[in-house]
């Protein structure tokens, strides 16, 4: 597995090198249509460009392009949990390196937090690839699966092309601990995003 993650990451690279921002597209498409293209590498190693300054690309450009390509990929496997269902991917899951134990906690996560869970889990490891299947199987309000998806994508895949761009050329220590910087990133988001909601709530209720 270690070895099929570590080829798909340098072929993130790969695009990214030679397609530029259609590279990123392609790279961030697939992850969220349950290829496991891991972010962590496609964004950082995106921010990583951006710091050469060998191209026209840009840290907004870059967590646009792979906000949308998020939104996109995870159309598709929303769609296929909703036209094909449990069955279907029990079936031919193994194919694409869904696993039995994947679907199992993706199914658990969107049956506790509800419809929540698809903004949430975009910003937590091992959850946010797999999350579009059981809510296509939920039949979830595809106004709502857009909204969430685009919202909870956008602050991830900018923290990682930001932490990219800060790296600079040690962009590459992230290969050793992405698992890692999954937990961290997520941490940090949620953080603000609970200040924000803090502040607000604070506001509110002195007035």
């Amino acid at each position: 597995m270690i070895g099929i993650i570590e080829n798909l990451s340098n072929l993130a690279i790969y695009l990214i090198q030679t397609l530029g921002y259609w590279g990123i597209f392609i790279a961030m498409t697939l992850e969220s249509a349950c290829i496991p293209f891991p972010s962590e590498i496609t964004m950082t190693f995106a921010g990583f460009v951006v710091y050469e300054r060998t191209t026209n690309m840009t840290l907004l450009g870059i967590t646009l392009v792979a906000t949308f390509a998020n939104l996109f990929g995870s159309l598709i496997a929303y769609t296929v949990g909703l036209k094909g269902g449990r069955p279907l991917l029990e079936k031919y899951g193994k194919y694409v390196l869904i696993s039995h134990n994947k679907l199992v906690n993706a199914d658990k996560w969107f049956e506790r937090y509800g419809y929540e869970a698809v903004l949430i889990s975009r910003l937590l490891p091992g959850i946010r690839t797999f999350i579009s299947l059981p809510a296509g199987i939920a039949h979830m309000d595809i106004k709502k699966f857009v909204i969430y998806t685009f919202l909870g994508s956008l602050p991830w895949c900018f923290a990682l092309a930001y932490l990219g761009f800060l790296l600079g050329p040690h962009w590459e220590l992230i290969k050793t601990y992405f698992h890692i910087l999954d937990i961290i990133v997520a941490i940090g988001i949620l953080a603000v995003i609970g200040y924000i909601i803090y502040k607000y709530k604070y506001k509110s209720m002195k007035k």
